[in-house]
């Protein structure tokens, strides 16, 4: 069996003069710089290094944490940071796995937050998980999403995930479409066109209608994968 290649600190790549990406081997977090302070959003594995030096390394303004949901692997380094803001939806979620540390506190659909010269509009978008959020920035016409948009498919195959919610949180980002059009998600190709979230919407459809082919996943989990159209889910 080949050796599995070793892990790499997270690492820092610029997509604006403000913005930028973390990746930590295989998630992705996005760190926003204001005028008055920065925005984290999620905090990777942390088994590697931690995302927040290499926050730190970028702006030397106060950062904020936002968790766009809680599965592991965007939680791992919030222990380091005094607060964790995320949906009320997902603070059940959170407890289950959660290091001791940061307080968690909430952030309401429609709440705006300023951090100076910039604002990012908090979008629930439940399926992956109940209180999974996108952070929209209508003056960029980007958007986060988390793990809920991926040129990939998306994990969707135990209890705390809902296909259905999934759909409706589709439609509710088509609804939003005159505000963004270039997607950062949190794993995969970055960013994304967002015509990618059509394609996830029929994958969804076609999936509950049973016209996608089950293959087996390329890591043990108990699911199968479906792909259509460069998206798809494991279910």
């Amino acid at each position: 069996m080949p050796e599995m290649p070793a892990p790499k600190p997270p690492e820092a790549v610029k997509i604006d003069e403000t913005t930028y990406r973390i990746e930590d081997n295989g998630v992705r977090c996005i760190l926003y710089v204001g005028t008055e302070k920065a925005l984290l959003f999620d905090t990777g594995f942390g088994e590697n290094g931690s995302v927040k030096p290499v926050a730190e390394s970028l702006t030397s303004l106060p950062i904020m944490l936002v968790n766009s949901h809680a599965d592991p692997d965007h939680i791992g380094c919030n222990a380091e940071f005094e607060a964790a803001y995320m949906h009320p939806s997902e603070m059940a979620y959170y407890a289950k796995h959660a290091k001791p540390g940061a307080k968690v506190l909430p952030l309401w659909e429609g709440d705006i937050i300023d951090i100076g010269g910039r604002s990012l509009e908090v979008v629930l978008i439940p399926g992956h998980t109940p209180g999974s959020i996108g952070l929209l920035d209508r003056k960029n016409r980007t958007i986060a999403t988390g793990d809920t948009i991926s040129a990939g498919p998306v994990f969707m195959f135990d209890d705390v995930r809902s296909i259905h919610a999934y759909m409706a949180s589709m439609q509710k980002l088509i609804g939003l479409f005159d505000a963004f059009d270039t997607i950062f998600p949190a794993h995969g190709q970055c960013p994304v066109p967002k015509e990618t979230v059509n394609r996830a919407l029929t994958a969804a459809v076609k999936l509950l209608d049973g016209k996608l082919t089950p293959v087996d996943p390329p890591m043990p989990i108990p699911a199968k994968m479906y792909l259509d159209d460069g998206v798809g889910f494991f279910y």
